[in-house]
């Protein structure tokens, strides 16, 4: 039996090395070069071509790189006999808890706005935006959502929670589904991590940014499609909302001609909020592997009908 690894526009041999440090007979496979399909049991994918997994007549699990399933979910060439898991590890919460914070300080204290001045050799000074304006709300409250709200707590921020099903997470004000109105109106900073799915597609919407508290900012690490891009620019543009930060888009990579990478004040970065390492993931990779072949329950396995 073997392991397969698929991703487009990466280097998968850093991942076979450190899956080989951990077990040193797995048999692993690197897409494109595939030797043997039938012997492939397991994949691990991140961006993988479309129906790349036709043709594996014995694959029994498939493992994103990372916490994001939504891509194996719309592959109709998964069959839904095969089960599907996600990496969850510390480290994707740590990084995640440091760039909302980082944003949320680049907001406050006017970062971007000071590149363009010095671009421009201008000398201005900018009272940052008071603490007490800047109450974070975060759409989603799963293992990621819930870490950044305590690591937001320890930094000093009033912090409000929404997702599916009312969470408890101490000194955090939790809303579930009902209560998403009253969640926006006690919002100034607006933290998408929301899985991606049909209920939640397009939900960062004109509506919702005009509930929100003013002075209102939106900060999505979630996926591209969460956001209405038109709302934002229409949002930007007639204040409801006085900045952006965005690092997951529809179209990845952003194309040169679209309308964000002239607006100052949304600030892009390429889908980097939290990266998987190889080293501290694969030792859950290969227990999950493992687990396949034993036909047990998966280590993060995802529910399909969910859709995380």
């Amino acid at each position: 039996m073997s392991l397969l690894l698929i991703a487009k526009n990466r280097d998968m041999n850093p991942w076979k090395e450190a899956l080989l440090r951990i077990d040193a007979n797995l048999d692993i496979e690197v897409w494109p070069r595939v030797e043997n399909k039938d012997r492939v049991t397991f994949a691990v994918c991140w961006n993988h071509p479309k129906k790349v997994l036709d043709g594996y007549p014995n694959l029994k699990a498939v493992t994103s790189l990372g916490a994001g399933v939504d891509h194996l979910l719309k592959d109709v060439a998964i069959p839904k006999s095969v089960k599907l898991a996600r990496v969850m590890i510390p480290s994707l919460k740590t990084q995640m808890g440091e760039y909302v914070l980082n944003a949320i300080q680049n907001y406050r204290f006017y970062t971007a706005r000071y590149v363009d001045q010095k671009r421009e050799a201008y000398w201005s000074k900018h009272n940052p935006v008071p603490k007490e304006d800047c109450t974070v709300g975060i759409m989603g409250l799963g293992e990621i959502g819930s870490a950044v709200a305590e690591w937001l707590l320890v930094n000093g921020y009033e912090v409000n929670g929404w997702s599916r099903s009312k969470k408890n997470i101490g000194g955090v004000q939790c809303f579930d589904d009902s209560g998403l109105d009253e969640f926006l109106s006690r919002t100034n900073i607006l933290v998408c991590l929301l899985p991606l799915t049909k209920e939640t597609s397009g939900i960062l919407e004109l509506d919702v940014f005009k509930k929100l508290k003013p002075p209102a900012f939106l900060i999505n690490v979630a996926r591209g499609t969460h956001l209405v891009e038109e709302d934002l620019i229409y949002a930007l543009d007639t204040k409801v909302l006085q900045g952006a930060c965005l690092d997951v888009f529809e179209e990845e990579p952003l194309p040169a001609n679209h309308l964000f990478w002239n607006r100052p004040n949304i600030m892009i970065t390429p889908h980097t909020a939290s990266i998987t390492d190889p080293e501290e993931a694969a030792e859950l990779i290969v227990e999950n592997y493992k687990r396949s072949l034993s036909g047990i329950e998966l280590l993060n396995e995802v529910d399909r009908e969910l859709g995380y």
